[in-house]
């Protein structure tokens, strides 16, 4: 349980900051966004992030493994680009999610989700190899 409420921080994490990134990178906060239900609150901003960090790794474990598995050869045929791809529509569809439900992220097109999953992918994993003590994944070997 320790385990999943670290890897739903670090995913929370990895989303604020990609958005900040972007937000940068573009020079305008209308590409990839995440909005509140209460705007002015830094606490329900806060709650918005871990609900879309839920979501995501909900779809992106029952979704998006499952594409894995089926579209495994095109993967080998496509040197794992097809990565790229698959994770920007699983980010397409938490948006659309998002939408659905009136709070969350949102995602401006196809190439700003491409460049979302690159950002998300190298965020999280920066963030997981620094937090891996907490996690547990670290073993002690002698």
């Amino acid at each position: 349980m320790k385990r999943f409420l670290v890897k739903i921080l670090i995913n929370a994490a990895a989303f604020w900051l990609m958005t900040k990134v972007i937000e940068l990178f573009s020079g305008s906060a209308e590409n990839v966004y995440i909005y509140s239900w209460d705007e002015g609150s830094v606490g329900a901003y806060i709650g918005t992030l871990l609900i879309v960090a839920v979501i995501f790794g909900l779809v992106n474990g029952i979704i998006g493994n499952f594409i894995r598995i089926v579209a495994f050869p095109l993967y080998i045929l496509t040197l794992g680009l097809l990565a790229l791809v698959v994770n920007s529509l699983l980010l397409l569809l938490v948006s659309w999610i998002s939408d659905q439900i009136g709070f969350g992220l949102h995602v401006n097109g196809f190439w700003w989700g491409v460049l979302a999953a690159i950002l998300l992918s190298i965020i999280a994993a920066l963030l997981g190899a620094i937090l891996r003590p907490l996690t547990g994944d670290s073993k002690k070997r002698r």
